[in-house]
């Protein structure tokens, strides 16, 4: 399996991408995409690492499964391509944006790369899926990659904000030195469980005063909308 992936994070994954369980888990992909649609296209399944480079890494959103159905899903969690409607769980997130910062329009799409490329690192902790199936590729060998990324991000960096949203996000905490990063946890923005404090957390208010409070730039939040075809 071709892996596509920028050399700051290939010198980082280079050793654990040559790991067993990981030759294991190219394989049980090749198997899959011979019988399944899999989610995102094997060459954007890196994506979130090709648009945040280990050393610009400044935020971590942690999401869980890629959507699994068609269209949908590029390589960055919460986020699709232009052209595909807004999944509920993003609708809450700029609802969410919208409480934190009163000037913040929503954009008429749910492409988040302008965040990635600002240092928002946006991880799945399962990097593909199965279509119409969600958590079909849950322990087949990407969650511990996932973690051993959080782990490098945590002991090579200082300054990253996490955000754990849910508990699976949250069960992450413990890969991570709270002496030199910022953690930040509430409820998942799904439909099922934003409206219990996901809406009025301030994560993004947050995160953007605890890199003003460290040097660095905050994050611009505000993405562009597409200009409208005339």
């Amino acid at each position: 399996m071709e892996i596509l992936l920028n050399e700051d994070w290939k010198e980082v994954l280079d050793g654990e991408l040559q790991q067993p369980y990981m030759q294991d888990l190219f394989r049980f992909l090749q198997r899959e995409e011979l019988q399944h649609k899999v989610f995102p296209p094997s060459s954007l399944i890196f994506e979130a690492f090709n648009q945040t480079p280990f050393s610009k890494v400044k935020i971590v959103i942690l999401g869980q499964d890629p959507y699994h159905q068609l269209g949908q899903s590029h390589g960055l969690a919460f986020s699709v391509p232009h052209g595909t409607r807004v999944p509920p769980s993003l609708r809450n997130i700029f609802k969410a944006l919208a409480n934190d910062f009163p000037k913040f329009r929503t954009p008429n799409h749910g492409n988040l790369t302008y965040w990635a490329k600002q240092g928002v690192l946006l991880l799945n902790t399962t990097l593909t899926v199965r279509q119409g199936q969600a958590g079909s590729h849950h322990k087949k060998g990407w969650e511990r990659l996932t973690d051993h990324i959080i782990r490098r991000l945590s002991e090579k960096r200082t300054g990253i904000v996490f955000m754990l949203w849910g508990k699976p996000a949250q069960q992450k905490e413990v890969l991570i030195d709270l002496t030199k990063h910022c953690i930040l946890k509430t409820v998942h923005p799904s439909p099922l469980s934003a409206f219990r404090g996901f809406l009025t957390a301030n994560h993004f208010l947050k995160a953007n005063e605890y890199l003003i409070s460290i040097g660095k730039e905050p994050v611009d939040w505000q993405i562009p909308s597409i200009p409208s075809e005339q």
